[in-house]
């Protein structure tokens, strides 16, 4: 079997469990008020070049997503999201549970938001008798692979910022949007551009794991005590410092992250030369083949993948997704195998 089910399929990247293994022998202070937090975040404060950003690691995104707009919302605000946005369609309404409402955006096949999707729904909210909109929610890479350019989040950074807003970015696939040949984008630049955002570990060479780093210093008083009232503060926190400095210290994150991406585009390539369409130009580690529904149970047999949706009668939406344990020569023979079928 060929495995293209999800990029958290895999457990960590070797050199991250050989972190984990060599701490684990020793009694280090719980809840991320250790030496390893405190060294992975003063790090991530490097990279960004925002010496004063406030860092917390969690477990996970949809913890990650819930908490952060929880903790920067007041009970009668909401948050503008892509009707595609991964908490609206994939968190079984844990935002919504938290109090507020979703405000959905149509985007476009690469579900990134602009003002011109943004203002008509700040418009539609001005009686006091809905809910105000005050954050707006994008995430980078999209769920379906889009990539944002400076360009592109500058001009959404900037219609937050005069109307009122906060910007936050789910880095859940960061790394990869960072590989991508579309992207031009430092982590300095998310750092200036938006008001919170996260570096993705679960979905890029973690065991577990999300740092979300609060740029703006109106946001960050008794964050912890929010974490820990939803249940988001892990005990042996100090697991996720180490994991963090692993990838970040000596830039295996960047590394992985590219391996990931550059099979997913051979990938695509080698479908696209088989005369099987995309739905969307992905430049991302997710791509979205268009296949007719006879080759479904053959590619049960094959290899892992999930079921995106129907593009018509006869042929569904399927996504393929790699990892950092994705090698070129798996690709190759899964090609190989496919062309056999087809």
């Amino acid at each position: 079997m060929y495995h293209f089910r999800n990029d958290y399929s895999e457990g960590c990247h070797p050199k991250v469990l050989e972190a984990l293994t060599a701490v684990n022998g020793e009694s280090v202070i719980g809840y991320g008020g250790d030496d390893y937090c405190k060294s992975a975040a003063d790090l991530i404060r490097g990279l960004c070049e925002a010496p004063n950003a406030d860092v917390q690691f969690m477990v996970g995104g949809t913890q990650t997503n819930f908490v952060t707009i929880a903790a920067l919302l007041r009970p009668w605000e909401s948050v503008i999201s892509p009707t595609t946005g991964h908490i609206n369609g994939h968190e079984a309404g844990a935002v919504e549970a938290t109090g507020h409402k979703i405000l959905q955006a149509q985007a476009p096949a690469n579900g990134k938001l602009t003002p011109a999707r943004i203002l008509p729904i700040v418009e539609a909210c001005k009686d006091e008798h809905v809910t105000k909109p005050r954050l707006v929610y994008i995430s980078d890479a999209t769920e379906t692979g889009g990539v944002y350019t400076k360009a592109e989040l500058a001009a959404l950074y900037r219609c937050c910022q005069a109307n009122d807003l906060y910007l936050f970015l789910d880095g859940a696939r960061l790394g990869c949007a960072l590989a991508s040949v579309e992207n031009d984008l430092t982590l300095a630049d998310i750092a200036a551009l938006t008001d919170a955002f996260y570096i993705g570990g679960t979905k890029n060479g973690a065991m577990m794991g999300e740092a979300l780093v609060v740029t703006n210093p109106a946001l960050t008083e008794n964050f912890f005590r929010m974490k820990k009232q939803h249940g988001a503060v892990l005990a042996k926190g100090w697991l996720l410092g180490v994991q963090f400095q692993a990838l970040l210290q000596d830039g295996l994150y960047f590394k992985i992250a590219r391996n990931a991406v550059e099979v997913a585009q051979y990938l695509q390539g080698g479908l696209k030369n088989l005369g099987i369409p995309m739905m969307t130009e992905s430049t991302t580690n997710q791509i979205f083949p268009i296949v007719p529904n006879e080759l479904l149970p053959h590619l049960d047999k094959l290899c892992t993948y999930e079921v995106w949706g129907k593009a018509d009668k006869s042929h569904t939406i399927i996504r393929f997704v790699t990892s950092f344990a994705t090698s070129m020569k798996s690709v190759d023979g899964f090609l190989k195998a496919l062309k056999d079928l087809t």
